[in-house]
């Protein structure tokens, strides 16, 4: 039996929820290879948890990215890319490839911070990845920069910024409400160019969700490896994070991660999908 390969280009986070470690774990659920290009490497101060972000020399990230792109993946996925070069060279890499997908995750700041790594990102992401992006998963903040519009906060900023991202060449949109909307429903929404999609999940009480995107968005990038259509994986992986969410557990005073094998070990979670006008 020979398995789906999945390619992460991405930071590591040294307590394990979020970034390439996520991502692996992630492809393991799905029963895809994981395999992974490290751009950063990110650490916190123990005390205070502030992130400390080292980029990898880049002439390292190019030598991880000739030996990922020589394993031929079959879907490609992008987290933390710290500077213009490095967005530049993942967009080259995955053109280079044969690979059938590409996820853009467009992680601009570390969960708990508001200043964006790098100003030039931005501009940079919409330029290079979302042009060539089987699915492009901004949260809120996110959104509202690749839109360029202030951070949507309702259901109707939500589907326009979706929309002006999608008219920047991405195949398919999924803006991440998550808890970030009023409600008893943590909410996303899906565009594809046609038809934007309401999916709906139950929100918890809980703050158990460190690595809650970067895991969304490897759920999506194996889902498609799997074969699925763009909106089921996105469908699917709503469910998988869900469940990981519900199920996480609280690993220190700063920090509560996801559980990424709950979907498949505890329980699976349901999800709502209406079409919007």
């Amino acid at each position: 039996m020979t398995l789906a390969r999945t390619l992460t280009i991405a930071g590591t986070d040294v307590s394990g929820g979020a970034g390439i470690a996520a991502d692996l774990k992630a492809f393991q659920e799905h029963e895809t290879y994981g395999f992974s290009v490290l751009t950063t490497v990110v650490s916190m101060e123990p005390s205070t948890w502030s992130h400390r972000v080292s980029p990898i020399p880049i002439e390292d990230v190019k030598n991880q990215l000739e030996t990922a792109l020589s394993l031929n993946p079959d879907v490609i996925k992008t987290g933390m890319l710290p500077s213009e070069e490095v967005v530049e060279l993942s967009k080259e890499a995955f053109l280079n490839s044969n690979a059938k997908h590409f996820v853009v995750d467009p992680v601009m700041v570390c969960k708990g911070d508001d200043e964006v790594l790098n100003p030039g990102l931005v501009e940079s992401m919409i330029e290079n990845l979302i042009p060539h992006a089987t699915v492009v998963t901004p949260n809120l903040v996110e959104a509202g920069h690749l839109a360029g519009v202030k951070t949507p906060r309702t259901l109707d900023e939500i589907k326009k910024a979706a929309k002006l991202i999608h008219a920047k060449g991405a195949n398919n949109v999924v803006v991440k409400g998550g808890t970030g909307i009023e409600g008893d429903s943590a909410i996303d929404v899906f565009y594809d160019g046609s038809e934007l999609h309401l999916l709906e999940s139950k929100k918890f009480d809980t703050a158990f969700n460190h690595g809650a995107g970067c895991t969304f968005a490897a759920s999506i990038a194996a889902n498609l490896a799997n074969g699925k259509e763009p909106l089921e994986a996105v469908q699917l992986a709503k469910a998988f994070v869900t469940s990981a969410i519900k199920n996480g557990w609280q690993m220190n005073e700063h920090v509560g991660v996801v559980r990424h094998g709950a979907y498949n070990s505890v329980e699976k979670i349901e999800v709502v999908d209406k079409v919007l006008n």
